[in-house]
C-alpha cells in the first residue's frame, strides 16, 4: 500500500508561482517512479512531471517544460513541483503520483493522492 498526500495548491495570478509538495508513506520502493499528474474539468488527465528511479532522470510534459521543475528529497520520500510563470491553462487538480515511469509520464499512475487544486486567473 502507498499513501501520497499533496499540499501547496491555491489561487495565483497569471505569471505567478506556486510550489507543491507531496509526502509519501507505506510500501513505496526505491525502484518506484514518483511524479505529478493533473486533470482539469472536461480535459484529459495529463502527465506533468516525473523522476525516473535509479537514474533520477526528469521528465516533463510539453506544456510545462521550461516552467516547472520537479525535485525529490530522497531521505524523506518527499517530492516537490516548483511551478513558475503559471498560465490560466495550468488550472487543474494536481495529483502526486507513483508507479512505473512510463505510466506516470502518460498520466496513468499506479498510485495517486487526494489532489490539490491550482487555480490561475
Amino acid at each position: 500500500d502507498v499513501q501520497l498526500v499533496e499540499s501547496g495548491g491555491g489561487s495565483v495570478q497569471p505569471g505567478g508561482s506556486l510550489r507543491l509538495s507531496c509526502a509519501s508513506s507505506g510500501s513505496i520502493y526505491d525502484t518506484m517512479c514518483m511524479g505529478w499528474v493533473r486533470q482539469a474539468p472536461g480535459k484529459e488527465r495529463e502527465g506533468v512531471a516525473a523522476i525516473s528511479p535509479g537514474s533520477g532522470r526528469r521528465y516533463y510534459g510539453d506544456s510545462v517544460k521550461g516552467r516547472f521543475t520537479i525535485s525529490r528529497d530522497g531521505a524523506q520520500r518527499t517530492i516537490h513541483l516548483q511551478m513558475n510563470r503559471l498560465e490560466p491553462e495550468d488550472t487543474a487538480m494536481y495529483y502526486c503520483a507513483a508507479g512505473s515511469t512510463l505510466m506516470v509520464v502518460a498520466g496513468r499512475p499506479n498510485y495517486w493522492g487526494q489532489g490539490t487544486q491550482v487555480t490561475v486567473s
